[in-house]
């Protein structure tokens, strides 16, 4: 087991992995920019080391910046969390070269699932459901409009390198084709240096639903069950939940080990997430996600595990700490992702957090960096808090969301905690009949009618 693990990353993903190797016994060392020089991370971490300004390009995602300061310190190990350098195969490449152990996939396998027709063309091949589209990428506006017409209208234009929602325009029929294809390649240039992009068949109402995998590295494999995060603003989740509410137990036991058995095959180390869109009883592979979700507490919750301290044991060489038949599903659990940001048009909303109190009691969990007096710094992802609450069932989980979020004090700035107490005044959240469409629809006639 290691002895100290270094953690790239900042935030309440950052102390969720201090929290795991001080269970663990494991020495932790936080690296931080000058702007985070009195962040809750810092505090916590037992060794703590500036990485550079507050540009994340010259700190947080820097790779000699990471790699000094493991070398400083003598961290034998580097967990990324989510987003920043978590599923950059360079860097993880990098990593290893330096012999210095990566907490997640292989670089390998992060390069196969960062590109999405590689991606897509992998799991065809592992037996993984996938949606009709194109057999690669798309070069021409002439082969953009043959496969159009050949998968039916409405399609989806992708970026190859795509994330976040960028690079994805839709086409209703073949007189939109044009603006969509060549805006779609525009913002994967802009954003991601790649012009190309591929074309899917656009479901029009689907949930968008994720199987969590966890693999040894050494061909066993198991899932954990879905979480549905079809709850969705300009293709940012906002609202996850495990169980899904639509999905029965024969669809999950089948999905399930049928991405189990994918991510055995190629000797997938980690955690990982196969994301599907789910429409009519089908499930669709839109891509995968190779490292820690920022919703992995519901799966945590409902199944008893922790998912940070797993990826710490397998990247250590140890074996997993159960099978599948361990893994039973207990109650039902729900995040919200809370966001410095000013409703109605999310604008970032940086600030000094004036009262701070975090709701409690049995089946609440708050995951947050957040204290009285900390000034949120402007140079980095508004998520500063996720609530994540349990029941025994769908409405008592519901139930106690209502109450938490009545128990929740962040003054000094605004953040979307409004927009959740709104929407468990609908209908269509207590019943769970809602698709990856409804926010967006909810939204715009939320601000129409205000």
């Amino acid at each position: 087991m290691f002895d100290k693990i270094l953690i790239a990353n900042r935030g309440e993903i950052a102390l969720r992995v201090i929290r795991a190797c001080r269970e663990m016994g494991i020495m932790s060392v936080a690296v931080h920019s000058t702007a985070d020089s009195d962040a809750m991370h810092v505090r916590m971490a037992d060794e703590t080391i500036c990485i550079g300004p507050p540009a994340s390009t010259d700190s947080y995602l820097s790779f000699p910046a990471i790699i000094s300061a493991c070398e400083v310190t003598g961290a034998q190990a580097i967990h990324p969390g989510y987003g920043f350098l978590s599923e950059n195969a360079r860097f993880v490449q990098i990593v290893e070269d330096h012999d210095i152990t990566f907490i997640g996939p292989t670089a390998e396998h992060i390069r196969i699932m960062g590109d999405k027709i590689t991606a897509k063309d992998t799991m065809k091949d592992l037996g993984v459901p996938c949606v009709p589209g194109s057999d690669g990428g798309v070069d021409t506006l002439e082969d953009a409009l043959r496969i159009g017409e050949e998968i039916g209208y409405p399609v989806i234009i992708k970026a190859t390198a795509g994330g976040g929602g960028r690079g994805m325009k839709v086409a209703q029929s073949a007189d939109d084709m044009e603006t969509a294809y060549r805006t779609a390649r525009a913002e994967g240039k802009a954003a991601f240096g790649n012009p190309e992009v591929y074309i899917e068949k656009y479901l029009t109402t689907p949930r968008h639903i994720e199987i969590q995998v966890f693999g040894d590295g050494k061909g066993n494999a198991v899932h954990l069950g879905e979480r549905d995060c079809s709850l969705q603003r300009r293709h940012q989740k906002v609202f996850e939940e495990a169980p899904g509410p639509a999905i029965s137990a024969e669809e999950r036991a089948a999905i399930g080990k049928i991405c189990a058995d994918a991510v055995a095959r190629i000797n997938y180390i980690g955690a990982g997430t196969i994301e599907f869109l789910y429409e009519n009883g089908e499930f669709y592979f839109i891509e995968m996600n190779t490292r820690l979700q920022v919703e992995h507490p519901v799966t945590e919750g409902i199944f008893g595990v922790d998912l940070v301290r797993e990826q710490i044991r397998v990247a250590a060489g140890l074996p997993m700490s159960f099978t599948q038949d361990d893994l039973e599903i207990n109650g039902h659990a729900i995040e919200v992702r809370i966001n410095a940001e000013r409703l109605p048009n999310f604008t970032p909303c940086p600030g000094k957090i004036t009262q701070y109190h975090a709701p409690g009691g049995l089946g609440v969990r708050m995951d947050s960096a957040l204290y009285e007096g900390y000034s949120i710094p402007p140079y980095y992802d508004s998520l500063i808090g996720k609530l994540i609450v349990q029941g025994r069932d769908r409405p008592e989980a519901l139930a106690r969301l209502n109450r938490a979020l009545g128990e929740l004090i962040i003054d000094g700035i605004d953040t979307t905690v409004p927009l959740f107490h709104a929407l468990l005044q609908e209908a269509d959240i207590h019943s769970g009949d809602y698709n990856i469409h409804w926010l967006e629809k909810w939204l715009e006639q939320a601000y129409n009618q205000a």
